[in-house]
């Protein structure tokens, strides 16, 4: 059994107030055809999406970063056709607030994936070098197979995104996928 998680793939984080740009707006459609996919053929699909109150000083974000992703803002939106096809499918994706870089961190996601015999993850999103980065890692040490999608992931960071891909196929063992084709980074 497989999943698909797509990571913070919101206004905020495309365009907005920690915006990764135009690397994440090239993403647009492979992530949106990537979920509509899982949704479709029933596979698990969850949506785990960043989630900051305003005026938060005790989350270690706080002095990181800028404001983003805050409760009740635009800015916490899906982007684009995601939004769409997270309408579309409601029905069938898993919405699920977090906290934290990692989707596994303070959420009950891998008691999801355990309940469905969940084996292997499909990441996409953003940050490549962040979110995803921590998700994959979390998924490598609950003992999770890992696919990345290398076109529907991005980040602000060109550096830090290449190297997270090799880190995801050398060090975490994940098979990395572009156009629907393995491939070698």
């Amino acid at each position: 059994m497989k999943a698909l998680i797509v990571i913070d793939y919101t206004v905020d984080f495309v365009v907005g107030k920690l915006p990764c740009g135009q690397p994440a707006i090239d993403i647009e459609q492979r992530i949106a055809e990537l979920t509509a996919q899982f949704a479709g053929q029933g596979d698990f699909t969850v949506m785990a999406v960043d989630l900051h109150r305003e005026q938060d000083e005790l989350h270690p974000e706080h002095r990181l970063f800028p404001p983003h992703n805050i409760e009740g803002t635009d800015g916490r939106d899906l982007y684009g056709r995601l939004k769409d096809v997270y309408e579309a499918n409601r029905e069938r994706i898993y919405w699920m607030d977090k906290t934290r870089y990692s989707a596994f961190c303070g959420t009950d996601l891998e008691l999801q994936l355990r309940m469905r015999d969940i084996q292997e993850l499909h990441l996409v999103g953003v940050c490549t070098d962040i979110c995803v980065l921590h998700t994959a890692v979390d998924a490598y040490n609950k003992g999770f197979r890992i696919v990345i999608h290398a076109d529907a992931v991005a980040s602000f960071n060109e550096q830090g995104h290449d190297w997270a891909l090799t880190h995801f196929e050398r060090t975490l063992g994940a098979a990395i996928y572009r156009d629907g084709q393995r491939i070698t980074v």
